[in-house]
């Protein structure tokens, strides 16, 4: 197990790295779960770097882990045009309640968020048409990533 802190946009991160196997890396970032899909050759935790060292190979891990999986080329996409809906505190989506190209209305529950064992119901924050989904469920999200657009 290795432990590493980082501050990547005035935000700061503490990512524990458990175990490498073949191309996964069981971690998490901030106390959040990630099995993150190491591309490239595989690594073992013997080729980390130890904290004294530079922090450039590892300082990549976080990034992977906002997109734990790879997306569905049906639900999943890149963000539309317009208003992101953005993640307001670190979780795991459980839910995603409209579609690509649904009308919305300011309020109305878009999606739900679970982080700290309570669900989060995120609303539109604006009245339109969806033009991005960028979750699914099962994904975990850091605080800021946007799981949704409303053009």
């Amino acid at each position: 197990m290795k432990q590493y802190s980082y501050k990547i946009n005035g935000i700061d991160y503490d990512v524990t790295i458990h175990a490498i196997k073949g191309q996964v890396a069981t971690l998490e970032v901030n106390g959040m779960p990630f099995n993150v899909e190491i591309i490239g050759s595989a690594l073992s935790e013997d080729d980390l770097p130890t904290m004294g060292a530079a922090a450039a190979a590892p300082a990549a891990a976080p990034a992977p882990a906002t997109e734990a999986k790879p997306a569905a080329p049906t639900a999943k996409g890149a963000a539309g045009a317009g208003t992101p809906v953005k993640a307001p505190l670190p979780g795991v989506v459980t839910k995603v309640l409209v579609g690509d190209g649904q009308h919305v209305k300011k309020g109305d529950v878009v999606l739900v968020l679970e982080a700290m064992k309570m669900e989060n119901n995120i609303t539109a924050e604006c009245d339109g048409k969806v033009t991005g989904i960028c979750c699914e469920p099962g994904d975990s999200v850091m605080e800021g990533t946007t799981l949704i657009t409303i053009g």
